[in-house]
């Protein structure tokens, strides 16, 4: 058979530039977005003159804004998927938008009473200079909530799987805890407060009982829900109780389960960040409180910022865990 002259070159030279088209497209989705103009305007909006009679400190933002767009540009190159690339793209460009406001808003143009609202810089600034101080109390209620929380678990889990298989215990377990769960776990707090020895003991019983309940319901509403099927498929091999539970009870659980975990993980944020602020010496609430009695707001602002990111990375180590252990879902 005889090939034509030429067309061998010309399939390759075809398939080349189909590559190379692919590679641009592909350069320019990652690295050419509105996440780095935003950057862009971020940097630019520094060198307008300021209407503050005070230090504005501009260099800590243009740093903090460098850092986050280095930490972008590398993350463009690594992350594969694009649903997780346009997620953190977003969160960044959402970040990116609020400082442009909140420097506009303050430090440009003065429309927010200084007092209250520093300019970002100063906030940054601040929370360099109390960095010690912040790992202290992020320490501290990190610790309490662990303490409080993995307690809960330890007992609600296996307490809600035997009281879920009972029927009849069950059913009456359900609405005890309902009561129960009911009543806000803060009220405890001055019996708390005399009956235990140290504040931060109080602290880590109102996080036990903020958790206890909702995991206790989720566990018993979960075993309550396993399929009839999959506990007669157990049965037809013959599994102990102890192994009915454990091993096919207790997978079987893990969505319901998983729900009261979060609303116990949520409300414990609110309610150790509320008990910090009533008597306690140190922690996150306890670092906001102190310094808003004082009418220092900048650290009132570094307080709220570090809270809402210790919250953050928390949830997002719990649904990474969660997203783990029920994989076998998808």
């Amino acid at each position: 058979m005889n090939i034509p002259a030429g067309t061998i070159p010309t399939a390759k030279a075809d398939k080349k530039i189909k590559i190379n088209s692919e590679l641009k497209t592909e350069f320019f989705r990652r690295y050419f977005r509105v996440v780095h103009g935003l950057f862009a305007v971020l940097i630019l909006i520094q060198f307008l003159p300021d209407q503050l009679q005070t230090e504005t400190y501009i260099f800590y933002v243009i740093w903090f804004a460098v850092g986050v767009e280095i930490l972008t540009l590398i993350l463009s190159a690594v992350i594969k998927k694009t649903a997780s690339l346009n997620l953190f793209t977003d969160i960044v460009g959402f970040i990116y938008g609020l400082l442009i406001a909140w420097t506009l808003a303050t430090a440009k143009f003065n429309l927010l009473k200084a007092a209250l609202f520093p300019p970002p810089g100063k906030v940054f600034r601040q929370f360099i200079n109390d960095y010690d101080k912040i790992l202290v109390n992020i320490q501290s209620s990190v610790g309490i909530i662990l303490q409080g929380y993995l307690l809960a678990l330890i007992i609600a889990i296996p307490l809600g799987l035997f009281l879920g298989w009972n029927a009849r215990l069950g059913s009456s377990a359900t609405y005890i805890s309902k009561f129960l769960g009911a009543i806000p776990p803060i009220v405890y707090i001055p019996y708390g407060i005399a009956l235990l020895p140290t504040f931060k003991s109080v602290s880590v019983f109102v996080i036990f009982l903020a958790t206890f309940w909702p995991v206790l319901s989720g566990t018993m509403s979960g075993v309550m829900n396993v399929e009839k099927k999959t506990i007669d498929s157990a049965k037809v091999l013959n599994v102990g109780k102890f192994t009915m539970l454990f091993s096919v009870i207790l997978p079987a659980s893990l969505q319901q389960i998983f729900i009261g975990c979060n609303q116990g993980l949520t409300v414990s944020f609110v309610l150790l960040t509320s008990a910090e602020m009533i008597g306690a010496q140190s922690g996150l609430g306890y670092y906001i409180k102190n310094y808003s009695d004082f009418g220092d707001y900048t650290r009132t602002i570094v307080g709220l910022i570090v809270v809402g990111i210790v919250i953050v990375i928390i949830s997002f180590i719990f649904n990474s865990i969660q997203k783990y252990l029920l994989r076998w879902k998808q």
